[in-house]
């Protein structure tokens, strides 16, 4: 496997094959499962590759206590909640994930989770899923990391809030640990993330860095920065969805709606195809305007013997005779015959003397 590709399912991930599209399901569910299984619906009908779900218990990613370092704040959705009280809303019930991921499967999706503790690793491993993922609080768990990459899994590392040094020893840990496909994502771990603090050209730096492919874990409101992520390399895109914002729900004011995921993906094929490859000259669909080019012409009746002048010829569309570059090698020239004016011109209808202007 090239260190620059992975593989999640049947996708091929990386420079050169087609973006990886990730509907991530986190809360949005608001603990009704019906809900749930229309989400996954949705992101398929929405033309998503993957759901991702997270996988934790309110006790195995914090303890209950109302201490002002368990409280949030700092200006978020949540401030004022603990954290016990957040995640006890915002988890997604375990019973539903191996039923999930049979329905995905059934609709041509792949499910895969983020696992925040090992007990969440060793159950997502009872599930077989295709791949790992590490949430960027979690960046910093090396040991959470190590064991994820032991199951020979794909493993993707969202990396907000990480300094370079710490992004180097979680991708060190891995590869120690035996993981050889990785994918670093982009991500800002504000919720929602202002634009403005995307940094989205560090994209082609961080794949330059680590030799891996990139992507976006996808905060902001819209889909502009995961459209520009996608221009600057990006070969993974994850965006939260949910059926309505108005549902609410802890993650709902940094979601898409279906219509706006199916508008994210169809911009993400788009700016696909417009990226192409490296290439100069006339494409097919362009040689047809090539007689539109401009040209030499006689836009003047001219008698035989007559000096060509800047009155007699001009350039001028269409693309039938010289190339304007020879402008200077044709005027003080004199015709070897009568020519009528919109005539292109040719060397053959001038004479063979050296220019005599000037």
């Amino acid at each position: 496997m090239n260190s620059a590709s992975l593989q999640i399912g049947s996708h091929m991930i990386g420079p050169g094959h087609p973006v990886y599209i990730i509907a991530e399901l986190s809360a949005n569910h608001n603990q009704d499962f019906e809900r749930a299984q229309r989400i996954v619906h949705a992101a398929k009908e929405a033309g998503a590759d993957a759901v991702k779900l997270q996988t934790y218990t309110a006790d195995t990613i914090t303890i209950p206590s109302d201490r002002k370092s368990f409280r949030i704040g700092g200006g978020t959705l949540w401030d004022g909640r603990t954290l016990y009280g957040l995640y006890r809303e915002a988890y997604t019930p375990w019973d539903w994930q191996p039923k999930l991921k049979v329905l995905a499967e059934e609709l041509g999706l792949d499910l895969f989770s983020s696992a925040f503790d090992a007990t969440a690793v060793d159950f997502l491993e009872q599930m077989n899923v295709p791949a790992h993922k590490i949430a960027s609080p979690e960046l910093v768990d090396l040991p959470l990391i190590q064991k994820m990459a032991r199951t020979g899994k794909p493993l993707l590392i969202s990396t907000g809030m990480a300094t370079l040094e710490e992004i180097d020893e979680a991708v060190s840990a891995a590869l120690e640990a035996g993981c050889t496909q990785i994918a670093l994502l982009r991500c800002s771990s504000s919720y929602p993330a202002p634009v403005e603090e995307m940094n989205l050209r560090s994209l082609p730096d961080l794949s330059s860095r680590f030799n891996l492919p990139v992507g976006l874990s996808d905060h902001t409101p819209g889909i502009a920065a995961s459209v520009a992520a996608v221009a600057l390399g990006a070969c993974i895109i994850e965006k939260h969805l949910t059926l309505s914002r108005s549902d609410g729900g802890p993650d709902a004011a940094f979601s898409l709606e279906p219509q706006e995921f199916k508008e994210l993906v169809d911009s993400i094929r788009m700016a696909e195809k417009a990226l192409g490859e490296v290439h100069y000259g006339p494409t097919s669909h362009e040689l047809r305007a090539l007689p539109f080019r401009r040209s030499l012409f006689v836009v003047r009746d001219m008698k035989k013997g007559e000096m060509f002048t800047e009155e007699n010829v001009r350039s001028i569309r269409p693309a039938e005779g010289l190339a304007p570059k020879y402008l200077g090698e044709i005027l003080g020239r004199r015709a070897v015959c009568d020519i009528e004016s919109g005539t292109p011109l040719t060397w053959e209808l001038l004479d063979a003397s050296e220019c005599v202007a000037g």
